[in-house]
């Protein structure tokens, strides 16, 4: 396998490193989540250089711990947000269609109708299906991609969420939206496209001041300092981002998820959603994900103290989500059938609010673009479906801050690994990987027939191969052990898995360090 332009790795990284130091660019964005890398990825589309720094690990904040979906905004129609609805239905139309349709699949939605709940409740979810459906045939998306609504009996609710207590309804409805196979896999995506296209990408950077030309940053893994020159700088730090910006209130929400095997729940085909008691409008999801997991979440809490890149989950986010849920199941979970929980801080850019603020979820999840002379232009706030008019909204202020005309390219723009669904049902490699690579899944099985370590693996119990442990390491920017765990696999989501993996996947790592396996870009 020959290397190729959209590789990260630390050869990469070296070689930016050089460059930044020595060169100007025309856009520094400072921040490694799904928004900057959105940044960086249209700027360099438009013809711009770019580099992007970050801290950490791609993903490694709030991008890679959400809920995984690309949705068209459901809840935001139940609060009467009409125009993020709109705006999240075509930018699910962008995604599901063109922009990464290897890595966004349709999931279909339950919503329960309780028999013990008013009639007029089950209407109006009828009915707001209904509209959302519209939403989608507006948008441009059609029903081969996301199929219409349908009304379901209470027998077909129970083919679709086994663990649903259906003695307890009248019936069902169904809708469909976009989950994303992995939020952090949609970020390396993005990054790794832009890199493509000449984008320096370098991780492990941390800025420690901005202007509206410069970047001062440190390389945290020697202390050396770093001074990024620009003609525009971008602060789309996230929860960080008014530590850059005085002007600019942040408030960070915690969402919590609990994660369960799916066997627990009668190995659901469908999403189902829950109604929080006394929240019109709020829900909470219980999502199925690959490799027989359960996703259950969100909390919606102000938390102004928790680390960015690691939130702690109190027990009574563990508690909140549990009573919600099991109200509409046949046999309750138990804190024994939690094998992991997660969470990540959602960065919501504050409006004014009066008596009625009802804490972060009443927040608008409406995106803020600050371009005030002088200081760097600071894109926060919005979600991750709508990330990319987020990036162009953010570029075409720093387009007129440098007097260029060029216009916003990425709506048509493939990321890597993407093609239309005829051409990746017929590729010749394990439909898992294609799920998860897309056309890049060709280079990935390739991988495994350099060494049996390859082919194998990482433990009993889990599909996951030394293979793709290699490829994150070589072309998607993975340097410790803790990237291929938490961002690259998942597997740190249920810490017994991690457990098991954790020797192999230090091996592996050494090894392509080493130079082992003979393929250039690890080292």
């Amino acid at each position: 396998m020959t290397p190729n332009s959209s590789w990260i790795n630390e050869t990469t990284r070296q070689s930016s490193l050089a460059y930044v130091a020595e060169n100007m660019v025309d856009v520094a964005v400072v921040g490694g989540g799904i928004t900057g890398a959105g940044v960086a990825l249209d700027a360099v589309s438009r013809g711009l250089s770019v580099a992007l720094i970050e801290s950490g690990d791609l993903a490694s904040g709030t991008s890679g711990y959400s809920s995984k979906l690309v949705h068209g905004g459901l809840r935001y129609l139940a609060k009467m947000e009409f125009p993020v609805a709109w705006e999240s239905a075509r930018e699910r139309r962008w995604l599901m269609a063109t922009i990464a349709p290897h890595l966004i699949r349709p999931l279909g939605f339950v919503i329960p109708d309780a028999r013990s709940a008013p009639v007029w409740e089950g209407l109006v979810a009828g009915f707001g299906t209904v509209i959302y459906d519209a939403l989608r045939r507006l948008s441009g998306l059609g029903s081969k991609v996301l199929p219409r609504p349908q009304l379901l009996s209470s027998q077909a609710v129970a083919a679709l969420a086994p663990g649903l207590d259906v003695a307890k309804l009248r019936r069902g409805y169904l809708y469909w939206d976009g989950q994303v196979v992995d939020d952090a896999r949609l970020v390396l995506g993005v990054a790794r496209t832009a890199a493509g296209l000449g984008a320096h990408i370098l991780r492990d950077v941390r800025a420690t001041a901005m202007t509206a030309e410069t970047v001062d940053a440190v390389d945290v893994r020697n202390g050396a300092p770093l001074r990024i020159r620009a003609r525009s700088v971008v602060n789309a730090t996230g929860v960080w981002a008014a530590d850059f910006d005085p002007g600019l209130t942040v408030t960070p929400s915690r969402g919590t998820h609990l994660v369960v095997r799916a066997e627990r729940l009668g190995q659901p085909h469908a999403a189902h959603t829950v109604a929080v008691p006394g929240h019109f409008g709020r829900y909470v999801f219980v999502l199925p994900e690959p490799g027989g997991r359960v996703y259950i979440g969100l909390t919606d809490e102000e938390d102004h103290s928790a680390d960015g890149h690691h939130p702690l989950v109190p027990p009574h986010d563990v508690d909140f989500l549990l009573d919600v849920v099991n109200a509409t199941l046949a046999v309750p979970l138990t804190h024994d059938d939690v094998v992991g929980t997660f969470a990540g801080l959602r960065p919501l850019a504050e409006a004014a609010h009066g008596d009625g603020f009802d804490g972060t979820s009443d927040i608008s999840r409406r995106h803020l673009v600050r371009n005030e002379p002088g200081m760097p232009i600071t894109i926060v706030g919005g979600k991750m479906t709508t990330y990319r008019r987020m990036a162009q909204d953010a570029v075409d202020a720093v387009v007129g801050r440098l007097g260029s005309s060029a216009q916003c390219r990425t709506k048509t723009l493939p990321l890597v690994g993407a093609a239309p669904a005829t051409v990746l049902r017929n590729l010749p490699v394990p439909a898992r990987l294609v799920a998860k690579y897309g056309t890049e899944a060709v280079e990935v099985h390739g991988l495994a027939l350099l060494e049996t370590i390859l082919a194998e693996p990482l433990f009993e119990g889990t599909d996951i191969t030394g293979a793709e442990i290699l490829f994150a390491v070589l072309a998607e920017g993975a340097a410790t052990v803790e990237d291929l765990l938490e961002r690259r696999t998942r597997l740190a989501f249920v810490p017994a898995d991690a457990d098991k993996a954790r020797e192999r996947v230090a091996q592996i790592l050494a090894l392509a360090a080493s130079g082992a396996f003979g393929r250039g870009g690890a080292q």
